[in-house]
């Protein structure tokens, strides 16, 4: 069976873990603990094209700037534009946070 089509638990341990991280130091010990490097780089990855993305740079920019393949731009695109807004709403909090 494929495990993509399984919807992850929302109320999962891991996600509740995540919560109880108190700063950047204490989120990125985490997951380099919990993942490995090259899933820690892909992820990295797709949230540096989420940004780019938002910020309304084009794929052949993106491409250039990150090394990302055009099916990762086009699968980030996919959920930045028809998922579930969690890129955007943590772009705007990061935004503000910055902005103080």
């Amino acid at each position: 069976m494929n495990n993509r089509s399984k919807r992850s638990d929302r109320e999962s341990e891991l996600y509740r873990a995540i919560l109880t991280l108190k700063d950047a130091d204490e989120c990125y010990n985490f997951f380099v603990d919990l993942c490995t490097v090259s899933e820690l780089k892909a992820m990295e990855q797709r949230f540096e094209v989420a940004r780019l993305l938002n910020d309304g740079l084009i794929y052949n920019d993106i491409l250039e700037k990150t090394g990302a393949s055009s099916a990762t731009i086009s699968r980030v695109n996919r959920s930045l534009n028809y998922g579930t807004d969690a890129y955007r709403t943590v772009f705007a909090r990061m935004d503000a946070e910055e902005e103080k």
